[in-house]
Order: structure tokens, then C-alpha cells, then sequence
């Protein structure tokens, strides 16, 4: 048997079986396989060392690294933890997309919520954009009708019609036959004094051509300077709406005739025929003034003197001035004793010799001396002197060291008329008798041919000079300018009949009651009777206000700024300030003016009422004062002057604090802050005024002699700063009534002064309702010391006060007027002298008018400035000084005008948020 080759037929074999094994087989077979070859890989992927894992120092490298070392690299158990690892990564992934999807809907959401918001507000955008079109087109509306409806009563405001019968004003006139009935509606022509026409005033120049005898050196000059300072005064005799003519004094009135002083007056340009609208002047100098104007023809022109026969004075047409014996201008103060002590070394005084009537009813009178020993009992006047002097010698006998009376002089001063108590010995010895008197006893004359005398005069000027309080037996005589001064407040006026009891009624006046008499006979003695100028100014006053014409306003002090049109200061940017406050205190709008005063042609209807509101006002009198009234006529629109002081449009209480701004809707007001030398502190006290609401502006007053550099940065704080450079260093420039200054109320503040914000709107919500006082932050008080027999200044904590200073203090505008032109000179010049106590004297002003306190409200206890250079207070000298100006103030008020209170305004319930329904329970919320 032959032998074949085994390989091939091996080879044959296998796939010839394999052709033969059936499938189901061979499926088995190779699963069975698969199953063996898992089982190995397993196994050694078990044995095999993580990768990485190093169990002995030796470790270092990776199994990859000692594959020919090792051959269980890959086991199976270490490659299912890979996988687990991984199934774990991809689930965590899985997790986190699906949050990212879930998220990103959400946000999807959301913008499609904004941009509906989006959509929405768009819209409203529109609507209000076109309700602004709207809205200013009925504003332009309203503007044009406006126009027309001032174009349409224009023609209303014509110059009223001439009183004179359709006759030309340059011709002369019949004067009228009753003369002695002249009013100002029959006699006198409105047609020459518009409401518009300003009340220009014409003074003739009489002195080349003058057929009278020279008038009295003082009162032609006293007069004719009083006149050229009136705002009124015109060199045009044809728009002139009253002529003024003065006639005396004369140096010797015994030197001329009635004929000729008709024919002088009868001679003037603008006589006319009948004088209409001429003022016929003639004050006393000396105890012989007589009444020149006796028995001349004045016709329709206005008298103007101290004496009048009763058959020539015409009531409320012709004017009793008081005697002309004191300075051209100036102060007064120097020559009045002082207010206290109240009650002085003699209760009453009388000191004349009555000079009797024999012959009554005639222009002309002649008599002699008489004695009230010598009374004739038939004559009715001479028993009711003689009656008035039995009664005061009983007084006298009851109370005897409290009473002087002297009926003969020693030496008479001339002057008087029968009928009527001469002045004793001279103006010296007169003064020395009652400056030592609480009440002074004056007698009206009793010839009834006389509405008042010169002596009468006279003692009533001396009287008020130096602090006797009047008492005036003859409620028949007549006072100075009586149609605008309430006597009743300043002398005690009685019927002759009430002689035997007019001394019971003077015992029953309280300490209080006499000094209020005192300092009102002062005040009106300062203000109508003290110089030349005030008599002058009362006279045009009356006049005006009897035309209804108001006053001419007072010029502000002009605003010049330290940078010129075409320098631009630079801004400092990029500054954030923290206001120091937690709450919305109130709106912050563009700067806009306070309500104009519209009341200035019709106040003198009230002016009598507004003239008797008490001390608050009677410093600045509605008659006599005219450089006060135009500041506010210009000005006061709210709650000072005319009407009520803390009532204004917003109410009071609730209704107060719901108004926006308080008693007026837009209200705002005006920092003041006076700087030297601390460039500083000033940047950094304006930075903290950003946003403060209410602020109308900002007024810096440089009193450095070096202007600001140019490249000063200032703050941009959302309102103008102004800052205006002074000519000289003085403290008094702090309250200077600028022009820049449209607001009523005024914050007076220290260029390192710290207040926040809401401080600063507290105490402004504070000044609307107490507009007439001084409210402010930093209170002190003044105390007497009874061994030195002085007034110190005090700035020790206290429950007790009586100044707030005005380094940061809120005041009405009106009181820089004051203080700049009617608080008397003397004043301001101590204050330049000392460079001190500019506060104290704006607390003495304030307090002297309104018989007020001032009012502190809260704040933090001190006012720090760290970095500040030496301040004022920090020297020795201050308090020195300062105790030094309150005495000087004393001397120059007459009294010590400072008041204490113990009152206070806490902001409590400022910031609280109380129910609608509680609100009305508190005054401030």
C-alpha cells in the first residue's frame, strides 16, 4: 500500500468536515469559543496592576512601561472599572446638559417676558411723548391767551380822569370858594398820578429868585439832601405828580406880609390858579415858628407844618409834621437813653407856667403872663386849668417822692400861645428832668384857635426823645402824622375832664405795659421824628399812600460774578458723594423763583392793619419806611408780611406735610456760604450739597482780596454756584441782599458746616411755618452777671437759648434788607471792627422786630472741620469779643431785645412711616 503525503490531506480533510458539520453545530462551536477567549482576556485583565499604581518605592513607571516584564497587562475586572468610570462621567455629563437645556428654556422664557415689558413700555413711551406734545401746546395756548387777556385790560389801567372840569393842567384855575372843605378827592388832581406813574416828585429851585426872607441854613440843606436821596425826586415839572415848595423855616418871619406871601406863591410856575398838587412845606427849628400860613390863600395846595389855627387845618388833607430839632441823617441812637430800668426815679412830671388867655377865637392873639393863682373863676378854660392843677397838687401831697410838678419858670422859652403851658429853662435842664421821669404830663393849649402849637410840639418830640411816655391831656390836639400812627400805642390820651383821674389809670399800668409804651415811643421816635430825612420820607409816604401808589422798589446789591461771560470754570468730574441719608427726602427740580409778591397795588388798603400786627413789623412801618416795602412788594409771596405769619397755600399740619414743598408746591431756597482762604473745605462742603433737594442754588461769597484760580475744579452739583467776589473782608457780606437771590428763604451756612441732608430739608420744613424768626442748628444764649453788671455771651449746652447762630441758619430774605439798610450803621461797624459777631447782631435785628425766639432744631451736637485751618472761634479773643457786642448792641436797641425759650423741634417723627389715618395726629412727620 503506497503512502500519500498527510499536510494537504489534512487541509482537505478540515474543510471537507466543515462542508459536512451543519450549521446549528457550527454556531455552538464558535460561541463556545467567543465564551473561552472572554474568559482568558478576564482572567488577565484581573491580574494586571492599575496603571499608575506604584505599591512599592519602585512603582514608579506604568505597566505599559514593563509590558515585556509583565505579560497580564490588559485582565478583564480592570477594564470594567474603566468602563463603570466612564459610564459614570458620560451619566454626570448627561445630567448637566440636561440642566443647561433646562435652564436655557427658563431664560428663554424670561426674555420673552422682557421683551413683552419691553414692548409695553415702548408703547407708554409714546403716549407720554405725545401728552408732553400735548401738554406744551396747551401751554403755548395758555402762554398766547395770557398775552391776550394782559393786551385786553391794558385800556383799564388809563389814567384816571381830571378832577378840574375838562380844564388843561397849564392853565389857571378860579380856586374853588370853600376852601376849608378841601379833601383829596375835591381838591387835589389824580389825574397828574397814575398807579403807573412811579409818584415822580418836582422841588421848586426858589433861591435865585426868592421874594420871601432866606430860609434856616439847616433845614434848606436838610431838606434839599433828604430830597435828592428819594427815589421819587424829577427834574421834569410836566410828568411831576405833586409840586414841592419850602417855605420854612424862615430866618426872620417878621419881615414879610400875607400880601406877600400870596403873591410869592401866586408867582410860582406851576401854581396855576389854584395850587392843585402842590405841597407847601414850612418845618419848626426854633420855639417862635408860628403858622405862616394864617391868614394867606393856599388854595388847593397841601400844607405840610408843626402849628395850625383850627380855622385853617383841613383833617386827613393837610399834614402835622413834628419840629425838625435833631440831625440832617444818621443814627439816633447816641442821643436816647437807655429803655430800662423801667420804672424811673419820678412816676410823673410836669414842669410849665401857664400863660392865660384874654381873648379866644382869633387869628390874631395877644395876652400876658398869668399865674394859675391869678385864674379868673368866670373864665370856663381858665377853671378847667386851674381844676387840672388842683388835682396834681393832691397827687403830689399823696405821693411826693414820686411826683414833680413846677408850675413857674425861672427862666420861659418863647414861643407860646395864650392859653397853653410855656417850656421852662433849656433844652439841658428839660432833658435832665426827664430822662429821671416814667410818664411826662402834657397839657393841650387851651385856645381853641389853635389845632395844635409849637410848644405842644415840642413837648411831645422831647418826650419821646428821652423816654417819658406821653401823657396828653386833650384829646382835641393834634398829633404828627395821627391818619398813620396809632397814638394809643405809645402815650396815654385823655379828655381834660379826666384830670382828676387820669393818675388812677397810669398806676395800673403793669412793668410790661410800660416798657412795651417805651419802646414804641422809641421806635416812632427813631422812625418819624429822629432827622430831617425820616421827616421827609414820612411826608412823600403819606402822600403815596394816599394815592394808592406803591412804593419804588429797593435795588438789590449786585450780583457780579469772579468769572467773566467768556471764562468757563473748570468741573471737577468723576466724584461720588455719599448724601448721608436713607430715604427719598423730597423732589429735585431745576431751580426756580419764589411767587412774586402780587398784592403791591392793592396793600394800602390794608396797610393801617397790617401797620398794628404788633412788634412783629415795626421796624420797617408801611408809611414811613419806603426802602423797605419794595423788597416785598418784590418778594414776599408767602406767609410774611401781609398776611398771618405760617399760613400759606399747603395749609398747616397734615395737609402741610403732604404739600410738595410745604406752604407752596415749588418752594425752594438759597445757600449762602461765605469762604476765605479754604479752597478746600469749600470744594468739599459744595460736593456734599449733590442732590439735596429744594436748593435753588448756591451763592459763594469770596471775601479773600485773591480771586479763585482759573484752575480751580468746582463740583457739578445739579444747581447753579455763583460765586461773587467782594470788594472788602467784612462778615456783613453774609447778608447782603444779593440779586442772585430769588428765594425767600435763605440758609446761611459755614463753609465747614457738616449737616446731611435730611438735617438740612428738616429744618427748611421747619422755617415754613415760623417764616418771620431765625431757624436754625447751633444754639447759645446770653446771661447777666449781676456783679459786673454786664451781658456775657454763652455757648455752654443748655436747655435754655436765646440766638441760634446763622453759620447755619435759615432766615428770610427780607432781614438782609434790614440788616443792611435800616439796622443802624453803628452795628455793622463793630462787627468790621472786631471781624466778629455778625450772628449775634442778626439775632438782635430778629428778635427786636418779631419779640421772638428763635428756633433750634435738631442736629448732631458739634460741627467739626478736621484738616480746617484756624477758625475764628478757636482764638481767645472770640468769647472776649463777643461778650464786648452784646453789650454794644444793648446801647444801640436802648434794651436787651434777646428772648429766651426753652422750645425745640426734634425730627422725631421725620423719617417715621406712620398710617394715613395717624398723620394727622403730629405736626411734622
Amino acid at each position: 500500500m503506497s503512502e500519500f503525503p498527510r499536510h494537504p490531506a489534512s487541509k482537505l480533510g478540515f474543510f471537507t468536515w466543515l462542508r459536512h458539520v451543519k450549521l446549528s453545530r457550527l454556531i455552538i462551536l464558535i460561541f463556545v469559543v467567543f465564551i473561552c477567549i472572554f474568559l482568558i482576556v478576564h482572567h488577565l485583565l484581573s491580574e494586571l496592576t492599575p496603571v499608575g499604581e506604584s505599591p512599592a518605592g519602585h512603582r514608579s513607571r506604568s505597566k505599559l512601561d514593563h509590558y515585556g516584564e509583565d505579560e497580564r497587562l490588559f485582565t478583564a475586572p480592570n477594564l470594567s472599572d474603566e468602563i463603570r468610570k466612564l459610564s459614570k462621567v458620560k451619566a454626570s455629563v448627561n445630567n448637566e446638559l440636561r440642566d443647561m437645556e433646562s435652564k436655557r428654556q427658563m431664560l428663554q422664557t424670561q426674555i420673552s417676558k422682557y421683551q413683552v415689558e419691553l414692548e409695553r413700555f415702548h408703547n407708554v413711551k409714546e403716549t407720554l411723548e405725545r401728552e408732553i406734545k400735548l401738554t406744551k401746546l396747551n401751554l403755548d395756548q395758555l402762554k398766547i391767551q395770557k398775552e391776550e387777556l394782559d393786551e385786553k385790560y391794558v385800556p383799564i389801567l388809563r389814567a384816571p380822569q381830571k378832577i378840574l372840569l375838562g380844564q388843561e393842567a397849564d392853565i389857571d384855575i378860579t380856586p374853588p370858594k370853600m376852601l376849608s372843605r378841601c379833601q383829596m378827592s375835591s381838591c387835589f388832581d389824580y389825574s397828574r398820578c397814575s398807579l403807573l406813574s412811579g409818584f415822580p416828585v418836582f422841588m421848586y429851585d426858589l433861591q435865585q429868585k426868592r421874594a420871601l426872607p432866606p430860609l434856616d441854613q439847616f433845614i434848606n440843606s436838610s431838606v434839599l439832601s433828604a430830597l435828592k436821596k428819594s427815589p421819587y425826586l424829577t427834574n421834569d415839572p410836566k410828568e411831576a405828580c405833586v409840586f414841592i415848595v419850602l417855605i420854612g423855616q424862615l430866618q426872620d418871619s417878621n419881615t414879610f406880609s400875607t400880601k406877600d406871601m400870596n403873591n410869592f406863591l401866586h408867582s410860582l410856575p406851576h401854581w396855576h390858579g389854584d395850587g392843585h398838587n402842590h405841597i407847601l412845606i414850612n418845618l419848626m427849628q426854633n420855639y417862635k415858628s408860628t403858622d405862616l400860613f394864617a391868614n394867606v390863600k393856599t388854595d388847593r395846595a397841601i400844607i405840610v407844618q408843626s402849628a395850625y389855627l383850627d380855622t385853617h387845618f383841613r383833617n386827613k388833607f393837610d399834614i402835622v409834621v413834628p419840629p425838625s430839632l435833631g440831625k440832617a441823617d444818621g443814627d439816633v441812637w447816641e442821643e436816647l437813653p437807655s429803655v430800662s430800668p423801667i420804672r424811673r426815679k419820678y412816676f410823673l412830671s410836669i414842669w410849665g407856667q401857664y400863660k392865660g388867655i384874654i381873648a379866644q377865637n382869633s387869628a390874631k392873639i395877644e395876652g400876658l403872663e398869668k399865674t394859675p393863682q391869678d385864674f379868673s373863676e368866670n373864665d370856663l378854660l381858665s377853671n378847667i386849668e386851674s381844676a387840672i392843677v388842683s388835682s396834681l397838687k393832691d397827687i403830689k401831697k399823696a405821693d411826693s417822692n414820686e411826683i414833680f410838678t413846677q408850675f413857674s419858670c425861672d427862666s420861659v422859652a418863647p414861643g407860646a400861645i395864650n392859653g397853653e403851658w410855656s417850656l421852662c429853662s433849656t433844652d439841658a435842664q428839660r432833658k435832665e428832668l426827664l430822662v429821671q421821669s416814667t410818664f411826662s404830663l402834657i397839657i393841650a393849649p387851651s385856645n381853641i384857635s389853635y389845632k395844635t402849637s409849637t410848644i405842644f410840639q415840642l413837648r411831645l418830640y422831647e418826650s419821646l426823645k428821652y423816654g417819658a411816655i406821653p401823657v396828653i391831656l386833650g384829646d382835641y390836639a393834634e398829633l404828627p402824622y395821627s391818619e398813620v400812627i396809632d397814638w394809643k400805642e405809645s402815650a396815654l390820651i385823655l379828655p381834660k375832664a379826666r384830670a382828676s383821674e387820669f393818675y388812677f389809670i397810669l398806676r395800673t399800668y403793669t412793668d410790661n405795659n410800660i416798657a412795651a409804651m417805651r419802646l414804641k415811643g422809641r421806635f416812632v421816635f427813631e422812625n418819624y421824628f429822629g432827622t430831617t430825612l425820616k421827616i421827609v420820607e414820612t411826608i412823600t409816604a403819606i402822600l403815596r399812600t394816599r394815592l394808592s401808589i406803591p412804593a419804588a422798589p429797593v435795588q438789590d446789591v449786585p450780583s457780579v460774578s469772579v468769572f467773566n461771560d467768556s471764562f468757563v470754570p473748570l468741573t471737577l468730574e468723576g466724584f461720588e458723594v455719599n448724601p448721608e441719608t436713607d430715604e427719598t427726602l423730597g423732589p429735585v427740580e431745576s431751580p426756580f423763583p419764589s411767587m412774586i409778591f402780587k398784592e403791591n397795588f392793592t396793600q394800602f388798603l390794608s396797610y393801617q392793619a397790617w401797620n398794628k400786627m404788633g412788634q412783629a413789623f415795626q421796624l420797617f412801618p408801611y408809611d414811613a419806611e419806603e426802602k423797605v416795602l419794595p423788597s416785598e412788594a418784590k418778594y414776599f409771596g408767602s406767609g410774611f408780611g401781609f398776611r398771618p405769619v405760617g399760613k400759606g397755600w399747603g395749609g398747616a399740619g397734615k395737609e402741610f406735610s403732604e404739600a410738595l414743598g410745604g406752604n407752596l408746591a415749588r418752594e425752594q431756597f438759597t445757600i449762602v456760604m461765605l469762604t476765605y482762604k479754604r479752597e478746600q473745605v469749600l470744594i468739599g462742603a459744595l460736593q456734599r450739597l449733590k442732590g439735596l433737594p429744594f436748593l435753588n442754588r448756591v451763592i459763594v461769597v469770596w471775601n479773600n482780596p485773591v480771586p479763585p484760580s482759573p484752575v480751580m475744579r468746582w463740583p457739578e452739583i445739579g444747581v447753579p454756584i455763583k460765586i461773587l467776589k467782594m470788594e472788602k473782608n467784612s462778615l456783613n457780606n453774609r447778608f447782603l441782599p444779593f440779586s442772585s437771590i430769588e428765594t425767600e428763604a435763605i440758609l446761611s451756612i459755614d463753609d465747614d458746616a457738616h449737616l446731611r441732608h435730611d438735617e438740612i430739608v428738616f429744618g427748611f420744613r421747619v422755617w415754613r411755618e415760623e417764616r418771620d424768626r431765625i431757624v436754625g442748628f447751633p444754639g447759645r444764649y446770653h446771661a447777666w452777671d449781676s456783679q459786673s453788671k454786664m451781658w456775657y455771651y454763652n455757648a455752654n449746652y443748655s436747655c435754655e437759648l436765646s440766638m441760634v447762630l446763622t453759620g447755619a441758619a435759615f432766615f428770610h430774605k427780607n432781614y438782609a434788607y434790614l440788616y443792611t439798610h435800616v439796622m443802624p450803621q453803628a452795628i455793622r461797624d463793630k462787627v468790621d471792627e472786631y471781624v466778629n459777631c455778625e450772628d449775634i447782631a442778626m439775632n438782635f435785628l430778629v428778635s427786636h422786630i418779631t419779640r421772638k425766639p428763635p428756633i433750634k432744631v435738631t442736629s448732631r451736637w458739634t460741627f467739626r472741620c478736621p484738616g480746617c485751618p484756624e477758625t475764628l472761634s478757636s482764638d481767645i479773643e472770640h468769647f472776649t469779643e463777643r461778650h464786648k457786642c452784646i453789650n454794644f448792641f444793648v446801647k444801640v436797641f436802648g434794651y436787651m431785645p434777646l428772648l429766651y425759650t426753652q422750645y425745640r423741634v426734634d425730627s422725631v417723627l421725620f423719617k417715621t412711616r406712620l398710617p394715613v389715618d395717624k398723620q394727622k395726629c403730629f405736626k411734622f412727620i
